[in-house]
């Protein structure tokens, strides 16, 4: 299985670890370019869109932290990204609780809360 995980550079670590928990498990995972090599953010998310995009691609994963203390954090880049994986047909899942501001699209686009258990991916 092929994940593609999406979150901001703030909890770029968090990222990097659920990266390494979920590769230690057999899954193929990719983690935004810019948390790797620096590039601009149109280039950046024109990559990061051709990733969810990909046939081979199944999942995407917002690792949805807590943000300037707002708890499940969904910021507009990680949207966007949930956006085009739900619209290109992918199972969509965050980390933990779904972001209350975007409440009715996330429930009606069947986002996934893992509520912080890897576990749940691919049930």
């Amino acid at each position: 299985m092929r994940i593609v995980l999406s979150g901001s550079s703030k909890v770029k670590e968090s990222v990097i670890e659920v990266a390494k928990k979920l590769e230690s498990r057999g899954y193929e995972v990719v983690v935004p370019r810019e948390f790797i090599v620096h590039m601009e953010k149109r280039e950046h998310s024109m990559r990061h869109f051709d990733e969810i995009c990909k046939d081979e691609t199944d999942v995407l994963l917002a690792v949805n932290e807590t943000k300037n203390g707002i708890e499940n954090y969904i910021g507009p880049n990680t949207f966007a990204e949930i956006a085009m994986a739900f619209y290109k047909q992918k199972k969509v899942y965050v980390l933990n609780d779904l972001y209350e501001p975007y409440l009715d699209e996330l429930e009606g686009w069947g986002v996934i809360p893992l509520k912080g258990d890897l576990e749940g991916i691919g049930k």
